[in-house]
């Protein structure tokens, strides 16, 4: 796949270099890891010395000044090479992007320049066991306990929580002028009393764990709060903002989701392309066959056009253009997670029963695609969302 037409020349050059990085680990590595239960440290140390983990962050801050669209091209290139890091959806792309849009300077100041260094990573809890899609039945409350706050609630399926300093909790706030409750985001140190994390036991082998979180009776201090008290440095305070900040990290979400899917496809084609090539059952390499070669074609039309959304989403989203990055955004993500999906089928299917072999590493990616089209959000739920906000269809929830 050559992204020439639509990348600079700066961003060819950031696809090389990272591919070569992500050459020097491969898939194998991610997988021995995943079986020992360890984390790829070593190639998260690497990224970030390349400066590839802060990429999107403010310059000021230790970042490297760029965007989603920077950050979108490494995991997509570490993903074609067999060893994507799934904390580069949740820390940089999510909290990072959070606090740099709305974090207090001291905020700021604590969290960014380690976000992009890789010294310091942050998980995000947003999804809860009773409320799914629907963050309106977010239960995750905060109280005012004096100057500070007590944070009670359930999160599930939170990635990373083992190895991240802080996670950034979304919970709930109750409106002093209409009662209501309204979202809120929260720096919840990992060792904070009373904030407990239990593994979920999945089928899906990775590196980066799975985790229930408790919330009792969590006290923070006021600063805990994303933005600060009502207001600060002449803008919208963190208790004024939740909605804003809310969707400021999950745009960036689901283009980096998008980048993920994309970079599982182009690696699970990529392997079966070269077995096409090669493999002779006949007089001619299966791939000559055109029941072999024309879905394999098909698997690259779809990643190419995935990708070509989730460009057009990053750059929106870079230029400031949130309404429109929502839009794009959530198509990218449904684009790359059905294109991610029947790619990584095609490709074992290619390989007949060796794709089911621990060998060629695809047969666990069979398991790992469908995360695309779940998390974080169902194929299902952009449907609905592509229907009522861009078609104008009546709502049915």
């Amino acid at each position: 796949m050559s992204p020439a037409a639509t990348e600079t020349e700066e961003h060819r050059a950031l696809r090389a270099a990272v591919a070569a990085l992500g050459q020097r680990y491969g898939r194998d590595y991610l997988a021995r890891l995943a079986r020992e239960g360890g984390h790829p440290d070593e190639l998260w140390a690497d990224a970030a010395k390349l400066g590839y983990l802060g990429v999107n962050l403010p310059e000021e801050y230790g970042g490297g000044g760029g965007g989603i669209a920077e950050l979108s091209i490494v995991l997509e290139e570490l993903g074609a090479a067999g060893c994507p890091l799934l904390m580069m959806v949740v820390s940089p792309a999510i909290c990072g992007t959070v606090i740099a849009r709305f974090g207090t300077e001291a905020q700021k100041r604590a969290w960014l320049p380690g976000l992009a260094d890789g010294s310091r990573t942050m998980a995000f809890g947003i999804t809860e066991p009773d409320a799914g899609s629907n963050s309106h039945r977010i239960t995750t409350t905060a109280r005012r306990d004096g100057d500070g706050w007590v944070l009670t609630g359930r999160k599930v399926f939170i990635s990373g929580v083992d190895i991240a300093d802080a996670t950034l909790i979304v919970g709930r706030t109750e409106d002093a002028r209409t009662g209501r409750l309204k979202p809120c985001l929260f720096l919840v140190p990992r060792d904070a009393p009373g904030f407990t994390r239990s593994v979920i036991d999945m089928e899906l082998q990775a590196a980066e764990k799975q985790f229930e979180l408790v919330l009792d009776e969590v006290r923070l201090p006021a600063e805990a709060l994303v933005g600060g008290g009502p207001s600060h440095a002449g803008g919208v305070g963190g208790e004024d903002a939740g909605l804003l900040q809310l969707f400021a990290g999950l745009n960036p979400e689901r283009i980096m989701t998008a980048a993920f899917a994309i970079g599982m496809g182009r690696y699970a084609l990529g392997r079966a392309v070269g077995y096409a090539r090669t493999r002779q059952v006949w007089q001619e390499p299966i791939g000559a066959h055109q029941a072999v070669a024309h879905p394999l074609a098909v698997a690259h039309i779809e990643l190419e056009l995935a990708r070509l959304m989730m460009q057009k989403a990053a750059r929106l989203y870079d230029a400031g253009d949130d309404m429109g990055a929502g839009e794009a955004a959530n198509m990218a993500k449904y684009a790359a997670g059905e294109a991610c999906v029947r790619a990584v089928d095609q490709a074992v299917h290619t390989l007949g029963g060796n794709g089911l072999t621990r060998e060629y590493g695809l047969a666990s990616l069979i398991t790992a695609a469908r995360v695309a089209r779940i998390a974080p959000v169902s194929r299902e739920m952009i449907l609905n969302f592509v229907s009522h906000q861009t078609l104008g269809l009546p709502k049915s929830y």
